[in-house]
């Protein structure tokens, strides 16, 4: 399997990781004002025209996780501090983490660091970017062990 189909991978169940901590923070209330999905889905409709539906957004959040973060992690991997390829994941989590911070959270009208949302935003986010990072380079690891066969452990 190649460096970027194993980034993607790794990328998608990562995303999926994420996704149930965003669903279960969600569900009990935590940070209403923090939907990552709904922001995305607001900036499809601001800059791509597209309708502002959940639909869209959750699309975007796993294409984003899936493609864009895997493919550049499988890219940057070599380069990432760290001894370990989980450890990598948190470094590359963390800077994913400050380009959402800086790009991504003032396009949304959120401000520089979330900080429109609350002082809880950024600190929030970065635990998720951490744990979506650490997965992320977690399966990536397994998927190069025992031919890809990641329930071999």
């Amino acid at each position: 399997m190649n460096t970027f189909s194993k980034g993607m991978i790794s990328g998608f169940i990562a995303t999926v990781v994420l996704s149930l901590l965003m669903l279960a923070k969600s569900m009990m209330g935590l940070m209403p004002n923090l939907d990552v999905v709904t922001m995305l889905a607001g900036m499809a409709h601001q800059f791509m025209y597209t309708p502002a539906t959940p639909a869209v957004g959750w699309m975007l959040h796993f294409l984003i996780g899936t493609v864009l973060w895997g493919s550049l992690f499988a890219l940057l991997l070599p380069a990432l501090p760290g001894s370990r390829t989980w450890v990598k994941g948190l470094s590359f989590g963390i800077l994913a983490w400050l380009i959402m911070m800086i790009v991504v959270m003032p396009m949304a009208g959120a401000g520089l660091f979330g900080m429109r949302l609350s002082l809880m935003a950024p600190v929030a986010t970065l635990m998720l970017h951490l744990v979506y990072g650490g997965v992320m380079g977690w399966s990536y690891d397994r998927l190069g062990e025992t031919r890809g066969n990641v329930l071999a452990h």
